[in-house]
């Protein structure tokens, strides 16, 4: 048998079952991105009128923006600290819209840090989710003590303020150490990648 895939509703329901202020590590396939961001986004965040901030180390804010666009998912709460945009378009990345702040660079974990703490508390929403997509993006840019450090201290506030983390992994591009890095900080793990059947 192919190996079949975990579907957007099962990834929602796994996370209804955990409480806020919960870490939790996605570790998926490259082929099932788009169940993993309507799971997140749209069937469990939007379900429960959370506010999402969207830390975009990947794919620019723009393009999540179009994903979310053609998968019909309303994205009026989503607010995205993108630091991915300024590398790959340089000069000519500009701030779109109110809901997208930028970072110069994935290396400058402190200001994305910041950044996620200004949208917590600027946010509404009784329930707060933030997305790390993905934490292997991130690993190629800073080395592993630092981002370890820098899980630590994001993941910790997060939970004083009652908020989700989901942190994205691409199995593909995964190593043993950075695996282990995230399960230190998360209390629950989904498998959302290619499972053999």
């Amino acid at each position: 048998m192919s190996p079949e895939m975990v579907s957007a509703q099962q990834i929602a329901s796994e996370l209804n079952e955990t409480p806020p202020s919960s870490a939790i590590s996605l570790q998926m396939s490259v082929d099932n991105y788009l169940d993993v961001i309507r799971g997140v986004v749209d069937l469990f965040a939007n379900k429960k009128q959370m506010d999402t901030i969207y830390v975009a180390a990947t794919i620019s804010s723009d393009a999540i923006k179009r994903v979310l666009q053609a998968l019909d998912i309303d994205d009026s709460r989503v607010y995205f600290v993108d630091c991915i945009s300024h590398i790959m378009m340089g000069a000519t990345a500009t701030q779109q819209d109110e809901q997208t702040t930028l970072v110069e660079s994935p290396t400058m974990l402190e200001n994305i840090m910041l950044k996620v703490e200004y949208l917590i508390r600027r946010s509404q929403s009784k329930d707060k989710l933030v997305v790390i997509d993905s934490i292997n993006s991130l690993a190629i840019h800073n080395n592993n003590w630092i981002l370890s450090e820098f899980l630590h201290v994001l993941v910790s506030g997060l939970r004083s303020r009652d908020a989700y983390t989901v942190i994205l992994t691409v199995e593909e591009h995964s190593t043993p150490e950075l695996n282990n890095m995230v399960s230190l900080v998360c209390d629950h793990g989904i498998h959302a990648g290619k499972k053999e059947g």
